[in-house]
């Protein structure tokens, strides 16, 4: 398990310094317009802090994935706007990103100012981690925060190269992630449960393996389990399936046998005759799927089975839906998941992505103690690798 244990904006002097902060401002558009802007006001804790403790603030992001250069559909001019109405000040807008506009307005910022970068993918050299790139954006600052967590895991200019260069240390967010976190990974209150899900096991056999040696309980539900009702022997129809991990799903249940850590299966799905929110479905025995139906979602026994194993737990690590949970009809298991976890009054960590928006749209949010915004590096995270927007920072 690597252990961050890293310097905040806190054990740094901000006051009258320029301070790079690079932010997770990749939310949703649609005409030009936020549709949620939940990302954008994650950030404010680290950036009034910055603000009232006399910094002069630079934040940096990227949105979208535009594919050359400049494309101000991906434009973060409407989340300078949302920001200035956020923190009631005016956000100065920069039209570029290490440019002359970038480099005149940075030079001119005064402590308690705020301006953002245009987007920092509109340069190729920002996914490349070109040290040159890294450079120019360090130079227009003194220090470097880096508090987007959801591209920790990527090793780009402005999530790590500019570490090169600066001070570097993280914001609230991060630090925020890494504690909770680390502590569930390395001294969890117990009993420990994980619950996985979605689509494949490819995905998270790193995150397995990982928590087989930590966890009392493995739950597995949403499409990953049918891999391991077929290696157990069973009928799955046409539900998705990883043929070629077949045997590595009977290892990893045998190394959970071993260690005495309880791997729970579905056993009973909700299955349906083709790929459709509205087709026709019913509730069957996991040893009974016909064979031209998919499953799309755990059974009622098997929420049941799940709830009781939550009701106890004193640590819940949650990432993945248990069935296609977009759709109202396959989407009963994942909201039996998302009720015993916020019900079970343990630690409760959501990782990113599917099992973070279920849980905000069944108004589940507040019930648990810690919501991650970041899909595939809490991913990352939940499996012990290294994340390098992170690894960069300095040490306390």
């Amino acid at each position: 398990m690597t252990s961050y244990n890293k310097k905040t904006v806190e054990d740094i002097d901000v006051s009258g310094k320029k301070v790079l902060v690079r932010c997770d401002f990749n939310v949703p558009l649609a005409d030009g317009e936020i549709t949620d802007d939940k990302r954008i006001r994650e950030s404010l804790k680290t950036l009034k802090y910055l603000l009232d403790h006399n910094a002069a603030v630079i934040a940096c992001s990227h949105l979208g994935r535009p594919k050359d250069g400049f494309d101000m559909k991906f434009s973060l001019a409407p989340v300078a706007k949302r920001l200035s109405e956020l923190l009631g000040m005016d956000v100065i807008m920069a039209s570029d990103v290490i440019g002359d506009d970038a480099k005149a307005k940075a030079a001119a910022l005064k402590a308690g100012q705020l301006m953002l970068l245009e987007n920092v993918r509109f340069h190729k050299e920002e996914k490349k981690n070109d040290p040159a790139f890294a450079k120019e954006l360090a130079s227009m600052a003194e220090i470097y925060v880096n508090d987007a967590f959801g591209t920790a895991h990527r090793a780009h200019a402005s999530t790590a190269g500019v570490a090169d260069y600066l001070p570097a240390v993280c914001g609230y967010l991060i630090q925020k992630e890494i504690s909770i976190m680390g502590g569930a990974l390395s001294n969890p209150k117990r009993p420990f449960v994980a619950i996985l899900g979605g689509a494949k096991v490819s995905d998270k056999i790193g995150v397995i393996k990982n928590l087989i040696e930590k966890v009392d309980t493995l739950i597995i539900g949403g499409g990953m389990a049918y891999t391991f009702q077929k290696a157990a022997g069973h009928e799955i129809g046409t539900s998705l399936c990883e043929d070629d991990k077949i045997d590595l799903a009977k290892e990893l249940v045998a190394s959970a046998a071993a260690k005495g850590v309880k791997f729970l299966l579905p056993i009973d799905n909700v299955v349906g005759d083709k790929f459709d929110a509205n087709c026709n479905y019913k509730t069957v025995d996991a040893d009974k799927m016909p064979a031209d139906y998919m499953g799309l979602d755990i059974g009622p026994k098997t929420a049941q089975m799940f709830a009781d194993a939550i009701k106890g737990a004193g640590t819940v690590v949650w990432n993945g839906p248990m069935g296609v949970s977009e759709w109202e009809n396959f989407a009963h298991g994942t909201i039996a998941v998302a009720k015993a976890v916020a019900e079970s009054g343990a630690i409760s960590i959501i990782g990113g992505g599917d099992s973070a928006a279920a849980v905000e749209k069944l108004g589940f949010a507040d019930k648990m103690t810690h919501i991650s915004t970041g899909g595939g590096a809490s991913l990352e995270f939940l499996e012990g690798l290294e994340l390098p927007g992170i690894a960069a920072l300095n040490d306390k």
